[in-house]
């Protein structure tokens, strides 16, 4: 897959490209329909699929303080996207001066002149352009001029609700799991790097490896099952967050203990999938009742990823 980081640099067109636009936080099942609907669409022409997203998110620009937390980082939608089987990414730098592109402009300078579509494909609340007045019949009234098809995809119901990025967020800040895997078509994840931590899991036997959290959703306080994917293995994993108030932390962490493993992964990327929420987090009474709860934390967490049903 070919991404390209700003769309504005895109000169040579790409041959018979159908085009799906947006942020695709998450790419959860419903924009997995929008992906594959594109990608038929560019088979069927021997041609290219191609997604035009956002960077960073449109409310990132608008509302920096109210900026949702997001479900995916730019790697993590890469891989989605190249799993979805697209062949060329376009991004577009998202800034205060996009966001005033009347919608005639953003079609004709971005989305025309730029990528070239002879299909465009999108979801069923698609907008762009200033005041969002660029919409799916916006497309329609410009297709003849600029000689592209335009294909709008129904939403995605679950248990009757529309599959959406807020949706899949208030299930995660909730703890629903389950329910966030299933709009998400797969295990909830973060990606981040290993920083230091304070060295205390280690003297307590349980040596972790620790990431900041920085713009992502974080599921509540609590210990999860989870798999570490360091390199290209999963390996099971307990995980805390919160802020340990056995130790008396004050900031956030994400701290996984890799079971059954003993090399160091300082400054190394690992990708925390969780599977399910063993417990809420608590304070003890003492750093042993701690150690004593962490192993009983372990054994059920070897015993649940272990079992069959554990799934993916």
């Amino acid at each position: 897959m070919i991404v390209i980081d700003d769309v504005h640099t895109a000169h040579a067109p790409f041959p018979r490209l159908a085009l799906t636009i947006g942020s695709f936080d998450g790419i959860h099942v419903g924009h997995r329909r929008i992906l594959d609907q594109v990608v038929a669409q560019a088979r069927a022409m021997d041609g290219t699929a191609a997604a035009l997203t956002l960077r960073p998110h449109p409310r990132q620009v608008f509302a920096p303080s109210h900026a949702p937390n997001l479900l995916t980082s730019d790697a993590q939608k890469m891989r989605l996207f190249a799993e979805a089987g697209l062949d060329v990414v376009f991004v577009l730098p998202f800034t205060a001066d996009t966001a005033r592109l009347a919608p005639g402009l953003f079609l004709q300078q971005i989305i025309h002149e730029r990528c070239r579509p002879a299909a465009i494909v999108v979801g069923h609340d698609f907008r762009f352009g200033e005041g969002a007045r660029g919409d799916y019949e916006f497309l329609c009234q410009a297709a003849p001029r600029y000689g592209f098809s335009v294909t709008q995809v129904a939403p995605i119901l679950i248990d009757g609700e529309r599959v959406s990025s807020t949706l899949i967020r208030e299930r995660i800040l909730e703890g629903d799991l389950d329910e966030a895997a299933g709009f998400l078509g797969r295990p909830y994840s973060i990606l981040g790097r290993v920083v230091p931590g304070r060295g205390i899991g280690s003297v307590l036997g349980f040596p972790t490896a620790n990431i900041v959290p920085g713009d992502y959703v974080v599921p509540p306080h609590g210990v999860y099952a989870a798999d570490v994917v360091i390199g290209p293995a999963p390996r099971p994993a307990a995980v805390n967050i919160g802020i340990a108030p056995t130790i008396r932390h004050e900031d956030i962490t994400i701290e996984a203990y890799v079971l059954d493993f003993s090399e160091s992964i300082l400054e190394q990327d690992i990708e925390i999938v969780f599977r399910r929420r063993i417990r809420p987090e608590k304070k003890f009474a003492s750093r042993e009742e701690l150690v004593q709860q962490i192993a009983v934390d372990v054994a059920e967490i070897r015993r649940l990823l272990d079992s069959p049903e554990s799934g993916p």
